[in-house]
């Protein structure tokens, strides 16, 4: 095993397959001493990093921090799929917020999307594109929902890129009997986010702004209209400052922690499927119906990836691959011995609606996160919104800002606990 293939993260278990297959990851210097800067980033994921990058090619003199190494978070974590939309249907934003919002909010993350990909490919990032996503169900009950959702995306949102699948159709695309049916979505895929993530930084360097890894943030407080954020090694003072931690806010800021909650993800990889070519022919990337999502893919070198959580799981299970395991043998029973090279989790930031957290939290103090298992593609993009605001532009955050995200009820003590209950309710009734 190589050195980068043993790097453990500090902060989420195991060794993830898009680790060993990057090859030696950049490593950036830890903030040695205090300085200024008129923007401070703290979070060194897709949303800092873009807002880093695209405020460095601005002028701006950006100082970014992370805890740990870029990539050890969610952004580097993840299972890689871009979806369409926001975290909810179109239709089911509609009828809580109108059609005005929602079809606002739908373009807003189609603009996300080709904003990804044209950002990677403008800087020679390979980041495994493949296309082609499916959300499927196995509830029967579900069967109007998924035709009216394709039916709706295309008269009136005006995406004509998803299409209804019956029973027959979804089982032959997933090569599972598991599902009964499901829409496919031919206008997005899914990508190696490690990659991304190490070529966002290397841009963001390269554009001139100060990234620093390895260096935690101690707190955060103001004086004289500047805000300053004590380090180990120095305190940086700066005009406007981008919390960017998502699920790892931990109790850094009290207001975001309030409104963002981590709960854990686990992927595993298996060894290729030459022996199953049955399995995703097509390459799609798929999500299911289950409140406690499943989602899986296969890679460009033909493993699955496979990502879940048990709610009644512990926080960081002893043995991954076992968990990992008794869930795709449940979709695919053929698999149920294949080999699982990698297995490895990490925190996702959700918040109650399941909606993005973009707020004010201080004077000059921003804080965006909670993207809920939906980020890929809207972490990088409000990155980009938020240099816009900062550069005086139209702010394009104030769709997000406009959400209704309540906090969790019961404080920080009871917040776990309370999260614990309603993800076994809701992993109960998946089952039903």
């Amino acid at each position: 095993m190589t050195l980068q293939e043993s790097w453990q993260s500090p902060i989420a278990p195991g060794l993830s397959w898009y680790q060993a297959t990057v090859g030696p990851r950049p490593a950036y210097p830890k903030l040695d001493g205090s300085r200024r800067a008129d923007v401070a980033i703290i979070g060194g994921g897709y949303t800092g990093l873009q807002a880093a990058c695209n405020l460095a090619k601005a002028g701006v003199d950006v100082a970014l921090i992370d805890a740990n190494r870029f990539g050890d978070g969610a952004s580097g974590r993840n299972g890689g799929q871009l979806g369409t939309g926001q975290r909810s249907w179109p239709e089911e934003l509609e009828a809580k917020i109108g059609y005005e919002r929602s079809k606002a909010l739908f373009d807003l993350a189609e603009y996300a999307k080709r904003y990804l990909l044209d950002f990677a490919t403008e800087h020679n990032i390979d980041i495994d594109f493949m296309p082609g996503q499916m959300n499927v169900t196995h509830k029967r009950s579900y069967k109007r929902d998924y035709v009216e959702n394709a039916e709706i995306a295309a008269k009136r949102y005006g995406y004509p890129h998803v299409s209804f699948m019956d029973q027959a159709e979804t089982q032959e695309r997933l090569g599972s009997k598991f599902y009964l049916y499901g829409v496919r979505d031919v206008g997005t895929g899914h990508i190696h986010p490690l990659k991304l993530l190490i070529g966002l930084a290397r841009v963001a360097k390269a554009a001139g702004a100060s990234i620093f890894e390895m260096t935690p943030a101690k707190a955060i407080r103001q004086s004289g209209g500047k805000t300053l954020i004590e380090t180990e090694s120095g305190t940086i003072t700066a005009d406007r400052v981008l919390i960017a931690c998502n699920g790892y806010i931990g109790n850094l800021e009290p207001v975001t922690a309030s409104h963002v909650m981590p709960i854990r993800s686990f992927i595993g990889a298996t060894e290729p499927l030459e022996k199953f070519p049955d399995v995703l022919p097509g390459g799609e990337a798929v999500a299911d119906s289950r409140f406690v999502v499943r989602y899986f893919r296969k890679s460009k070198d033909g493993r699955l990836l496979f990502g879940g959580r048990e709610a009644y799981t512990s926080d960081n299970p002893r043995d991954i691959t076992q968990h990992i395991r008794r869930q795709i043998a449940e979709i695919y029973p053929a698999l149920g011995d294949v080999a699982i090279t990698h297995a490895w989790g990490g925190s996702v930031g959700i918040t109650m609606p399941r909606q993005p957290f973009v707020r004010e939290v201080m004077p000059g103090v921003t804080s965006i996160g909670g993207y809920s298992g939906h980020g890929v593609m809207l972490s990088n993009y409000c990155g980009k919104l938020y240099a816009k605001t900062v550069l005086g532009n139209a702010d394009d955050l104030a769709l997000f800002k406009a959400l209704n995200i309540p906090p969790f009820p019961g404080g920080a003590r009871m917040r776990a606990p309370l999260l614990f209950l309603a993800l076994s309710w809701f992993a109960l009734r998946d089952r039903f």
